[in-house]
């Protein structure tokens, strides 16, 4: 097993937020396969709401179902993590919440057979 530090960078997004035309929460993930990031994973919330939102979000009225909280996590080197947030800073993205976490990563690698 191999032990190093790390940063889980989690973004929150609504599902109808888009860039370009597409789901915002598609281009981070492209985003951050492109740079080489370690992993990331998305996560779609039951239910939820934001600074930015008047009603709680949730999947069981149909009409706000629409538009669900979505949660990224992206885990790297905090020096990764950061280069990538100024990278979305730069893209002007308004509503866009981030958290930044130290973590220890371990990673068990497979042994031969």
């Amino acid at each position: 097993m191999r032990v190093e530090q790390g940063f889980l960078l989690r973004i929150y997004v609504g599902e109808s937020d888009k860039h370009d035309g597409r789901p915002l929460y598609e281009w981070i993930v492209t985003q951050a396969h492109a740079r080489q990031l370690a992993g990331a994973t998305v996560y779609r919330g039951l239910m939820g709401f934001g600074a930015q939102t008047r009603v709680i979000h949730t999947f069981k009225i149909e009409r706000l179902a629409e538009d669900l909280p979505i949660i990224i996590e992206i885990v790297d080197s905090r020096d990764q993590v950061e280069e990538f947030l100024t990278c979305l800073e730069q893209q002007g993205h308004t509503g866009l919440v981030a958290t930044l976490q130290s973590l220890e990563i371990r990673t068990f690698e497979r042994r031969g057979s």
